[in-house]
């Protein structure tokens, strides 16, 4: 099983894939800590590298048999189907979960209050989420919510969403 976390920084995205990662025992990819990666050797190039690199290393673990949480921002509809593909080409099942914090001052909040878990990574600031770019949802997906919910209460609500998915054969 792939599943794919999107969303803007500060929503909680990474939290929760970690938390899922943790309770699925999956593998965990990250693409902020190999861009990071790629920026400390110097080899660092703007654009999809660190996604690229991301999807081959998903690809090489779902062929072992072994479920992957992705956990990028996907600010655009190309990398969230670069994703959805690297699964289907697979014949792997996935999901596609964005996570939101519909509160405004609760985001602006937990953007400028965060500390970087990254050594190095310099993280985006409010002004910086605002502005970036970030398309709207095409198609149907999980969508969770952090805004008034622990990660404890987030995770048992995406659990529950992802099992009502598997039963209705989504």
């Amino acid at each position: 099983m792939l599943y794919i976390f999107s969303g803007l920084p500060g929503t909680g995205k990474s939290t929760l894939a970690v938390a899922l990662a943790k309770d699925v025992h999956a593998v965990y990819v990250r693409v902020d800590v190999v861009e990071q990666a790629m920026r400390d050797a110097d080899v660092w190039v703007d654009g999809p590298a660190g996604y690229v690199v991301c999807y081959e290393v998903t690809r090489q673990n779902l062929g072992l048999g072994l479920d992957v949480v992705a956990d990028s921002v996907n600010p655009v509809r190309e990398t969230r189907q670069a994703w959805c593909h690297l699964a289907q080409s697979l014949a792997i099942p996935f999901a596609e979960i964005e996570v939101v914090c519909s509160n405004k001052y609760e985001h602006q909040r937990r953007v400028e209050s965060r500390v970087a878990d990254i050594p190095g990574l310099v993280l985006p600031t409010w002004a910086n989420v605002e502005s970036r770019k970030y398309e709207v949802w095409d198609h149907r997906h999980t969508v969770i919510d952090t805004a008034r919910h622990t990660v404890a209460e987030s995770l048992a609500e995406l659990r529950h969403k992802l099992s009502l998915e598997t039963e209705s054969g989504r």
